[in-house]
């Protein structure tokens, strides 16, 4: 069941165009805010970008595909793709579902130390989703 995209972990940190990343042992975990999702509506398809592949801050990640809209997803950090997530090509409700676990794109080794400087933390991309639902 997608959720209704209040959710706000405070382990991570987040980018104004609504990705999430979490630090894992100089790597980093990407996926889409729940508030993306909820947004998006019923997503149908998500490209990710191959192994290996080198990813830059702020530039195009992949697509990711709803019965509303389609929509580009965007590398909240510069590094190379290490790994991932397989079972959205089978199953890509799982970011719908899960958008901050079974539901994550890439893992991504991180080509500097820093990666999440500069990203919102969880308590900025609240008050950034509030204000995009009109409530501040």
């Amino acid at each position: 069941m997608a959720s209704d995209g209040n959710q706000i972990p405070d382990d991570l940190r987040y980018t104004v165009k609504h990705e999430w990343l979490r630090l894992e042992e100089g790597n980093a975990r990407v996926g889409i805010s729940d508030y993306a999702q909820n947004s998006l509506g019923d997503i149908v398809y998500v490209e990710l970008p191959k192994l290996g592949s080198q990813l830059s801050t702020m530039k195009k990640l992949g697509e990711i595909e709803s019965v509303k809209v389609a929509s580009e997803l965007f590398s909240p950090v510069s590094g190379e793709v290490i790994e991932i997530n397989a079972a959205l090509d089978a199953a890509p409700e799982l970011v719908n579902q899960d958008p901050y676990g079974e539901g994550w794109l890439v893992l991504v080794r991180l080509s500097s130390p820093g990666a999440d400087d500069g990203l919102l933390t969880p308590e900025a991309y609240a008050d950034l989703v509030r204000t995009e639902r009109g409530e501040n």
